[in-house]
């Protein structure tokens, strides 16, 4: 709907609901304004914004355009308030600010109006505690936008107003930012209309001559950036403020942990490990080197013999040349991607159920659920721009939240019902829910005749799994799990979403399971504001199984059983129609001499995979390690060759996020020294091999086209297209129509029909001992991304500069642990150092261990126990002992 206004006497449509200031904004009219950001709620207090509608003044951010109304932007009476209003502020605002940044907001207006600054700059004002924001509050005017957006937006309320009338004060909330509950997110600076908050990397570089729009590298929620860059170097970066996934908003990451692109112990050039010692060499020697090795290993052990490895930090396009690579030019289907040791169980269980193994709804959808299910996710701090949203609808009660976890994190602060479970009894809390949902009749019938079998078989297994069973079992009481289930089942429409508090268990892939049975009894798929989302840990992970990095998958996550012929005639040659190895099996493989050769494409496999002691033999025993990376990191001691590979901020392609987006990543600097995008590598080794006409490409765009030629779903997403429209999910099969967003409407990718499939529990093996008494769970930070490679080359690492491990305050006492101590972690598999929190987040007879640092090595202790369907490691359930280090 439109309505009709006339402006300085030009008649105008506009469309109804906007407020005045954006309207007369789009329409290109310059209106001012300080107080006013299109992210938080309009409070009109700076008046600089105001206009004359029908002969009066008003402010037109508060003011909802009307049809009829006769604005005048620009008169003398509007001219006149505004540069009354800037002359007050004017009055102590330091003179030299304004030949410093001319194009902040304020001065901005300053120059429109002919106002002069009076005022000069107090040291005492100026805050430099932080290693990314410096404060000057020489230049605050107390516009309120910065309180007001760590309020309404990230619901942190660092920033606060001291004091009253002329003598108010803008301060955080501790002695400095530094020392404040600031997470970092900048949307502050951000929103600041003058500097008085500042990037750090803007006042020692300068401000960007020209931004690039790209998507972050860190979480699968794939938020897009803004990336500034002067004389050739990144120097800051924004929210895209058009996002539809991140609406204006990042998170520390994000925002500030991109100078790992910059960091001195980069590999700029390739590597051969020559007598132990690594020796630059030429591209050319570098990969003659490693073509040699191959064949020579092929010839001699065959295509069973070598694997690939790839990392989720590669673009869509790179993933689906290493795949292709491994089964063209190695003849194997030994690759895998890093999906392995995360969200492999989320794919292959929604895969098996309702045919797509991917989110059933979009981000979108968060807003039109009326309950959300968190389950093993520390969302605020391991996906925060999508844990702040769910966050902030719970705190204004526009949601009900129920969190599963055994932690008290962030977000289970704001849960309605948050169900602390013991570590590992996930299947008998969920079959509990069931067993209410099923009992007192709150299953959606109609949908469940409909489009659902299987159900009195599902009845018969949760029968046995009563609440007063369940609290025996997870700790929950009873009626905690009855009041959790009701709400989930009736209080529709209702959302799971999910991390890796869910997969990485013995029964990940089960548990998944049990989480689309949930959502199906109740109805709760195929409807907007409904459905499964898995919060996938990385920024590509969702892309690398579905580009065909996987063991018994093609691109398309065709099984190798089907339609491979389709791919033999794509490609031009016979492909091996025998499953291969995956990354866990490729470890055991090669620890019993089996495999001979690795090629790892931007992961960390001795770090990563758990029960490190057998991880390092097996790499040790390789006859070929090579690393396709950025950095050295722990597998570098067993590699033999390095090849220095391009960041995603100097390289163009695609990634696709958790939602099954599909964005474009674009380059925004040249790459540094030698290095090279990971595509080009994988050719240059493709035609050193001899198979160079298989691999004839001469951009990403052109790979992409070759993966949309063989995968339907995405052949209506072009480059094109991303640039008109934006990120785009898949399936969009058609040029000429929208995605689809909403999966499985009316039937599944599986067919009109889908069947539960009940899960008996089956205990972790890692169950306490008098020996091992409390139970690890591992996992991440808000200040650092899995291996760390990239955090901890940044300020990230000020911020959080070691690993730690949460001990509860009784567990604490009784070991006689202090805050702050080193403490020995034990476990069956191994022994580390860390250092403990005393905390009240976790259980008595729990712990938590961070996994960032290789000082600490955390997954020394964990267990080898993995996943009977999808092989996911048990990162969530080890039996260990803690005691303070002598």
């Amino acid at each position: 709907m439109t309505v009709t206004i006339k402006v300085n006497g030009v008649e105008h449509r506009v469309e109804e609901g906007l407020s005045l200031l954006e309207a007369l904004r789009r329409l290109g009219y310059y209106v001012p304004s300080l107080c006013y950001d299109d992210r938080l709620s309009p409070q009109g207090s700076c008046r600089l914004c105001v206009v004359e509608v029908n002969g009066r003044l008003t402010t037109s951010c508060t003011t909802k355009v009307q049809d009829g109304m006769e604005v005048r932007t620009d008169s003398e009476q509007v001219n006149q308030v505004r540069r009354d209003v800037l002359r007050l502020l004017a009055m102590n605002y330091p003179r030299d600010a304004y030949a410093k940044y001319p194009f902040k907001e304020f001065h901005v207006a300053l120059s429109k109006y002919g106002v002069e600054l009076q005022g000069t700059s107090r040291p005492d004002l100026i805050d430099n505690s932080h290693p990314y924001i410096v404060v000057d509050m020489n230049r605050c005017i107390k516009c309120f936008r910065c309180v007001k957006a760590c309020d309404e937006v990230q619901g942190y309320h660092v920033w606060r107003a001291w004091g009253r009338g002329g003598r108010i004060m803008i301060r955080p909330d501790g002695p400095d930012l530094a020392h404040s509950s600031c997470v970092s997110c900048g949307l502050c600076v951000d929103a600041c209309p003058t500097g008085a908050l500042e990037d750090r990397s803007v006042l020692t570089y300068g401000w960007p001559d020209t931004w690039v729009k790209t998507t972050c590298p860190y979480c699968g929620v794939g938020c897009e950036l803004e990336v500034g860059v002067k004389d050739g170097r990144i120097v800051d970066v924004r929210p895209s403020r058009t996002s539809v996934v991140n609406r204006g908003n990042l998170c520390v990451k994000g925002r500030y942990a991109w100078d790992y692109v910059y960091s001195q112990d980069r590999v700029l050039r390739p590597l051969i490990k020559v007598d132990g010692e690594w020796r630059e060499v030429s591209w050319d020697e570098a990969i003659s080197f490693v073509a040699s090795r191959l064949k020579e290993i092929l010839a001699k052990y065959g295509p069973g013999s070598v694997g690939v490895l790839v990392g989720a930090r590669v673009t869509n396009e790179e993933e689906y040349l290493a795949g292709k690579f491994a089964r063209v030019v190695l003849g194997t289907n030994n690759v895998d991607s890093c999906a392995r040791v995360c969200h492999e169980p989320s794919a292959q269980g929604l895969e098996d159920m309702l045919g797509t193994g991917g989110a059933t709804n979009t981000f979108e959808d968060i807003d039109l659920a009326r309950t959300i299910m968190v389950v093993g996710s520390n969302t605020t701090e391991n996906h925060p721009v999508i844990g702040n949203r769910i966050k902030m609808l719970a705190e204004q009660g526009r949601v009900k939240l129920i969190v599963v976890d055994p932690r008290r994190t962030e977000i289970a602060e704001y849960a309605d019902y948050h169900l602390a479970l013991r570590p590992g009894t996930d299947v008998v809390l969920f079959n509990a829910m069931a067993n209410v949902i099923v009992s007192e009749g709150l299953i959606d019938e109609e949908f469940v005749s409909e489009r659902v079998e299987g159900l009195e078989e599902f009845k018969e297994v949760v029968s046995n799994y009563t609440p007063e069973f369940a609290e025996k079992v997870t700790g929950v009481r009873a009626d905690v799990i009855r009041e959790a289930a009701r709400l989930y089942a009736t209080n529709k429409p209702s959302m799971i979403f999910w991390g890796l508090g869910a997969t990485e268990h013995v029964q990940g892939t089960e548990i998944i399971y049990q989480l689309i049975d949930l959502a199906l009894i109740t109805g709760n798929v195929g409807r907007p504001g409904s459905g499964l989302m898995p919060l996938r840990g990385k920024n590509n992970v969702q892309g690398t199984a579905i580009m065909g990095d996987h063991p018994k998958k093609l691109p398309g996550a065709v099984p190798l059983t089907q339609n491979i012929e389709m791919f033999e005639k794509l490609w031009g040659t016979k492909l091996n129609p025998s499953p291969g190895l995956d990354g866990i099996e490729m470890v055991e493989a090669a620890m019993r001499d089996d495999l001979k050769a690795l090629i790892v494409f931007g992961e960390d496999v001795l770090m990563s995979h758990p029960y490190m002691e057998m991880t390092e033999k097996a790499l040790s025993k390789l006859e070929l390690l090579v690393l396709v990376d950025m950095f050295h990191n722990e597998t570098s001691k067993y590699a033999h060759v390095f090849l220095p590979a391009a960041s995603s901020f100097e390289k163009e392609g695609t990634f696709t996020n958790a939602e099954r987006r599909v964005q474009r990543v674009r380059k925004v600097i040249e790459p540094l020294g030698e290095s090279l995008p990971d595509w080009q590598i994988i050719i240059r080794l493709a035609n050193a091999m001899g198979y160079g006409d298989y691999f004839r490409y001469s951009s990403p765009e052109d790979v992409w086209n070759e993966i949309r030629s063989a995968w339907p779903a995405v052949y209506g997403i072009t480059y094109g297209r991303l640039e008109r429209e934006g990120g785009l999910p898949y399936p969009t099969p058609r040029l000429d129509a929208p995605p689809v967003k909403v999966l499985h409407v009316g039937q599944f990718t599986v067919g009109k029909k889908t069947r539960l499939r009940p899960v008996a529990y089956i205990p972790s093996p890692e169950q306490p001992t008098e020996e091992y008494p409390l139970t690890l769970i591992t996992g991440r930070t808000l200040y650092h991304f899995n291996m760390g490679s990239m955090t901890r080359r940044t300020g990230n690492q000020v911020i959080e500069p070691e690993d730690f491990i949460e001990v509860s305050e009784g567990d604490a006492k009784a070991l006689g642990i202090s805050d702050g101590d080193v403490v020995r972690v034990t476990s069956r598999w191994g022994s580390t150092l860390i250092r403990a929190r005393v905390s009240r987040r976790v259980s008595k007879g729990v712990v938590f261990a961070t996994v960032h640092h290789p000082e600490a090595l955390i997954n020394r202790v964990v267990s080898p126990a993995v996943d009977r369907i999808s092989h996911i490691p048990e990162y969530k359930v080890t039996a260990v002992r803690v005691e303070k280090a002598s």
